[in-house]
């Protein structure tokens, strides 16, 4: 009797299920099932063929990294939280940004230590706030006594939205301040050459527009949608990483790697991908039309270039001298992944981000995951 229930049982959920493919449209099915099967992946108890190792784990939304002169890391939580993890991977929190506002895209983003640090103690956040409408800015505190102590306002009143926020900040090889801005889903604020949004900025420590840019204001570049990574080369090459319209069909897609220079107008939301277009600068690589990278940070080693993939979730690579063959690197071993940085000991950190609603996490997620560059090659 119990095996003829079982049986009865089985058939049942048999047709079920099969009523449900028959009214479910393909994508609906195949995108939870690839991204539970990806999430199965990366908690099955295999050996990593790179010998990469957890770093730091049990985070939330790591989003960017700064190196203290030390070698502990300050880490960027996009909740609002700073942490300080040191050498072997002991992490405490150190600071709570009170008036983040962590919602959608939007929270704690970028880190960065004056070029003077060891004389001043100089930290500079970015983060989304919300003084109606949100917005972005930039605040210098001074790290003192193991935390963080508010300063100064440097740069506000940088558009903001639930998404589209940009948020990477560096010094440059100049001295001066860089920091990327998204349109905040207003894409005409893009070519707005007075607007703060949909750019790339460059700033004093000060927060006065930089000596030199080529609009006599703090913009350096525009046309920007949503801008996520920069990174100086040997050269003084300024690269950038930014996320293309998303979507389906003919709107999707045409994720972006470019070179940035000064007044340059890098087309959005006029041209994207393969358009073309008279004073617009196209990207020096592109995903296709049908796939997506998401991309996030991206560094320049040994002559090559690696930038990290949200929705790619992977660390992608290509030789310069040959943009279009763009290939990936630990494919759905980790999840996605956002902050890409070598350390101090010559290793290269990657933090996943698989907590920001977006990706399905796995144990103790979400993590810092070091690697020899070496295995990435």
């Amino acid at each position: 009797m119990r095996r003829i229930v079982i049986v009865v049982l089985a058939v049942v959920g048999i047709a079920i299920f099969g009523l449900y493919i028959k009214s479910t449209k393909p994508q609906q099915i195949t995108q939870p099932l690839k991204k539970l099967t990806n999430a199965l992946q990366r908690n099955s108890p295999k050996e990593s063929t790179t010998s990469a190792t957890v770093f730091a784990q049990n985070l939330q939304v790591p989003w960017a990294i700064a190196w203290l002169p030390n070698g502990n890391m300050l880490v960027t939580e996009r909740p609002g939280t700073v942490i300080e993890i040191d050498k072997n991977g002991k992490s405490k929190n150190i600071f709570k940004v009170p008036d983040v506002k962590p919602e959608g895209e939007g929270g704690l983003h970028g880190i960065a230590l004056h070029p003077k640090f060891a004389q001043n103690n100089y930290v500079y956040l970015y983060y989304t706030y919300s003084p109606n409408p949100t917005q972005n800015k930039v605040v210098r505190y001074k790290y003192q006594n193991g935390t963080l102590v508010q300063d100064k306002v440097i740069l506000e009143k940088i558009p903001g939205s639930i998404f589209h926020n940009g948020g990477r900040i560096k010094f440059g090889p100049d001295g001066y301040l860089y920091i990327t801005t998204g349109d905040a889903q207003n894409p005409s604020l893009a070519q707005d050459k007075n607007s703060l949004g949909g750019k790339i900025l460059r700033i004093t420590d000060e927060g006065k527009s930089a000596p030199g840019n080529p609009f006599g204001n703090e913009v350096y570049s525009y046309g920007h949608r949503n801008p996520q990574g920069i990174f100086w080369d040997n050269n003084g090459t300024l690269w950038e990483t930014e996320h293309g319209p998303s979507g389906i069909g003919s709107s999707c897609c045409r994720d972006e790697v470019n070179i940035i220079k000064p007044g340059q107008n890098y087309g959005w939301p006029d041209i994207t991908g393969s358009q073309t277009k008279n004073g617009m600068e196209a990207p020096f690589a592109k995903s296709g039309p049908t796939n997506t990278w998401a991309p996030a940070d991206i560094i320049v080693l040994d002559g090559k270039v690696y930038f990290s993939g949200l929705r790619g979730t992977a660390i992608f690579t290509f030789d310069p001298n040959n943009p279009a063959d763009v290939k990936p690197i630990l494919k759905g071993e980790y999840g996605r992944i956002r902050e890409l940085i070598v350390g101090p000991d010559g290793n290269i950190y990657f933090s996943t981000s698989n907590r920001d609603d977006r990706g399905i996490p796995s144990g103790n997620d979400d993590k810092i995951i070091k690697i020899s560059p070496n295995l990435l090659k």
